[in-house]
């Protein structure tokens, strides 16, 4: 496989990182319909976890299926799937090689009255399982986002030690923040660099609104519209090294297709390097699921 000028350059930022690590971030970045392009769909199947598997999956019943993510991570020509340890246990010989996995090491559910997660997997299970990477998510805001990032820092050595890559999910939440808060532009650009100052190799975030939650946050953020969504993304990704760390950003909540595939425009528009779209996928049926991701590859592809 001969790697393109755009992955070489990607790996290029990562200079402290070993044969390993790279070659499973390689093993991502020239997957699927989008490999070589330096940009990213990835299927993150973590709802059952976080919402329960009749609001994640009733609406689409082959979903409650950990083979159907698999399948529809493949059959569309995705990057890579990430999942839980029981959902990727669940198909890992079936699909063994066909496409690269994330393990999402950590979980919480929606009866938690804290903004935390349990640890609910391992790097050695990332290992067994063939994973080219870890997921881990963060709460910036949270009282306990301490612990969470001290959890992090010795999973993300463990898993750099022994070529695995990772990712960060980083979810503003809790403390001092309020409800415009969590999606804020100054707040989302934080906790995007926090992320890539905790050394994830991908940073997952949401897609920030125009508001600006920080009152010491104001004045740098004074003289400029931020109305277009491609100009806040843009700032997230300057906010990640000025673009030295791969950024995707979340799909978010069930929303109608075009509002899916301006996000995509605005995504690639800014700079950033992709999806990572879960529910605004699984939860169709699966003709219309790959009928949307093949319309947001040729969004990344700038085919339309």
């Amino acid at each position: 496989m001969s790697i393109t000028p755009a992955v070489k350059s990607i790996l290029a930022n990562y200079e402290s990182d070993n044969p390993g690590v790279k070659a499973n971030l390689v093993r991502i970045l020239m997957q699927g319909r989008l490999g070589g392009t330096g940009k990213l769909i990835i299927l993150p199947v973590d709802q059952g976890f976080e919402h329960g598997p009749a609001r994640s999956f009733s609406v689409n019943p082959p979903a409650y299926d950990p083979h159907y993510h698999y399948q529809l991570a493949i059959d569309a020509g995705l990057s890579a799937y990430a999942a839980p340890l029981g959902a990727l246990e669940a198909g890992a010989g079936t699909f063994a090689g066909q496409i690269p996995t994330i393990l999402k090491v950590n979980s919480s559910n929606s009866w938690a009255t804290s903004s935390d997660q349990a640890v609910t997997g391992t790097v050695d299970d990332a290992l067994r399982l063939g994973c080219s990477a870890i997921g881990f998510t963060i709460y910036p805001g949270a009282d306990n986002v301490f612990d969470m990032m001290e959890e992090i820092r010795e999973m993300s050595a463990e898993a750099k030690a022994v070529g695995i890559a990772t990712v960060i999910w980083s979810y503003p939440r809790g403390g001092k923040l309020s409800k415009d808060g969590e999606l804020a532009l100054d707040v989302g650009a934080y906790a995007a660099h926090m992320a890539a100052l905790l050394g994830a190799h991908i940073i997952k975030v949401k897609l920030p609104s125009a508001h600006i939650e920080q009152k010491e946050a104001q004045k740098p953020y004074e003289g400029t519209d931020w109305s277009a969504q491609a100009d806040r993304v843009r700032h997230v990704v300057q906010s990640c090294f000025n673009g030295r760390r791969i950024v995707v950003f979340s799909g978010g909540a069930a929303k109608g297709a075009d509002a899916v595939y301006q996000d995509a425009r605005d995504i690639r528009d800014g700079g950033g390097n992709g999806s990572i779209i879960g529910r605004n996928t699984f939860q169709r049926p699966r003709d219309e699921a790959i009928a949307m991701l093949d319309r947001l590859i040729r969004i990344y592809k700038g085919e339309e």
